[in-house]
Parts: structure tokens; C-alpha cells; sequence
């Protein structure tokens, strides 16, 4: 398979979160994508089957290394670019296992920029259950947490749980065994687990733990920027529309995630993110 690799939600020439990116003009076999997918070694990458409609829509899957995922944001970002540099700038369908979306691509002076119209959301308070296995891997207790926004439950296209804490130096200091983490994950069906510092209303710095998917940590996350969106809505917090999520800087890989999103509570919001082809 021809696999393109390139970054999303990348400043430049620099950061991001890598994806790979397979464009087919017929499907493969489940077994073939897991196989690439742990070939590639990336979080995610994201296989895209054209369904016609001369190259606008098509039928998208993502895999990580170890797994199948329904909606991986960041993966998305680097497809629209991909398609947006065969195809040209506009609008393309996503078919996914469990929704349709949409990614617009355009082409900038920095190079490819993508935005997605992400799944539905939807957010809901932790299960004790839930709040004492995640709190305890990452050795967190209800001190370090941030009392303005309470650890939820979120999901905008696949199920995240999010936790705020109170100090950015806690933040740079996550840490929590692999092995773990892939358990805690997989017993309450996570995609990743968020931690996130509030900088300001409308900023935040983010990182995401990744065992469902038997990654460490990803540089940038899209789908957990999408469900995080939905819950600051069903929170009512200050959002003012839009808001931007740092992520990757403890790991020497600095990216932008930007949101933007109205009130309506459970619509899509959209996410939007640059991409850099990876040399």
C-alpha cells in the first residue's frame, strides 16, 4: 500500500501528531489495514475507500497499532490534507463505522489546513467505578483536580474521560505504567484519557494517554478535542465560540488544536488543525 505520512495539527514545520494515510480506489480486508496500521507504527492510520461521487466522498476507517477505533481527530486532519493536495480544496464526506462526517481542506502560504465537522456529543459525570480506577493510574487524588470544571465522561464520535487538574507543573508530571493504562482503558471502553490545564477561558494545554491503542501518549488528539468541546458546552462554560488546546509540548512535540462551536447542545463542532507532510 502507498502510505502517506504526515503530521496534524502541526506549528510549521514543527510538532503534531503523525498519522498514516492510505487513499484506495477499492476495499482491503480488515486483517490487511491492522496489519499496516502496526507496520506504520503510528497512533492512528486512517484508510479511506472512494465511493465515487468523482473523489468527494468516502468510506474512512481508522486502526492504531493494536486496535480499531471509530473517529480519530487527528487522523482525519491528515486524510483532508491528503485529499486536499490529490483532489483540490473543498468539502469531502467521511463515511465512518458509526457516522458521517465532513473535512474541509485548503491549501495555505504554511501549507495544507483541514477542519473537521466532528460526530455528535455528549458528556456525562464519571462512575465511581470510572473516577477510582483512572484517578489511581495516573496517582491523582481530588486535590489535584481543578473544582471549575468536575472529571467527566465525554464523547464526540468515540468515548474519552477527561480530568482537570489545578497546576501545570502536575500536568507536565503525568506519567502512569503502559500495561496499566491498556487495562483501565479497555475495561471502560476509553479511547484515551485527557488531562487538561486551564490556561485561560478560551486556552488550555492538554495531554492524552493512548493504551486503548498501545501508545504511551499522543502529541495531538482531535477526537478528544471534539468530546472536550461538547462537555465545556453541556457545561455551560465561557467558550465565546471558539477556544485552542496546546497539547504535545511535554513531549517535545508542540501542536494547535483549534475549536470552534455554538450552543446547540449534542451538535457537531468543528476542529481544525495544519499538517506537514513527514519526510
Amino acid at each position: 500500500m502507498d502510505v502517506q505520512r504526515i503530521a496534524a495539527f502541526s506549528q510549521g514545520s514543527e510538532g503534531g501528531n503523525p498519522a498514516g494515510v492510505v487513499l484506495l480506489q477499492s476495499a482491503v480486508s480488515e486483517d490487511e489495514m491492522a496489519r499496516v496500521a502496526a507496520e506504520v507504527g503510528y497512533s492512528e492510520t486512517a484508510f479511506a475507500t472512494e465511493q465515487g461521487d468523482e473523489g468527494r466522498t468516502w468510506r474512512v476507517r481508522y486502526f492504531s497499532p493494536e486496535s480499531e477505533v471509530p473517529f480519530c481527530g487527528h487522523a482525519t486532519i491528515a486524510l483532508g490534507a491528503a485529499l486536499g493536495k490529490q483532489n483540490g480544496a473543498g468539502t469531502y464526506t467521511l463515511v465512518l463505522n458509526d457516522a458521517t462526517i465532513t473535512v474541509d481542506a485548503v491549501s495555505t502560504p504554511e501549507g495544507m489546513m483541514a477542519t473537521l465537522s466532528s460526530p455528535q456529543t455528549k458528556s456525562r459525570a464519571m462512575t465511581e467505578a470510572e473516577a477510582q480506577d483512572v484517578m489511581s493510574l495516573f496517582g491523582l487524588t481530588s486535590d489535584d483536580l481543578d473544582p471549575r470544571l468536575p472529571a467527566a465522561h465525554i464523547h464526540g464520535g468515540a468515548n474519552h474521560v477527561v480530568l482537570p487538574v489545578n497546576d501545570r507543573a502536575r500536568l507536565a508530571a503525568m506519567d502512569y505504567d503502559l500495561d496499566k493504562g491498556r487495562a483501565v482503558m479497555r475495561k471502560h471502553d476509553l479511547v484515551t484519557v485527557m488531562l487538561v490545564f486551564i490556561e485561560e477561558n478560551q486556552t488550555f494545554v492538554a495531554r492524552n494517554a493512548f493504551a486503548s491503542g498501545g501508545v504511551l501518549e499522543d502529541p495531538a488528539t482531535g477526537a478528544a478535542a471534539a468530546a472536550f468541546a461538547g462537555y465545556l458546552r453541556d457545561s455551560r462554560w465561557p467558550h465565546n465560540g471558539a477556544f485552542t488546546i496546546r497539547q504535545g509540548e511535554d513531549m517535545g512535540s508542540p501542536s494547535l488544536i483549534k475549536v470552534s462551536l455554538d450552543d446547540t447542545k449534542g451538535a457537531s463542532v468543528r476542529v481544525s488543525g495544519g499538517a506537514r507532510d513527514i519526510k
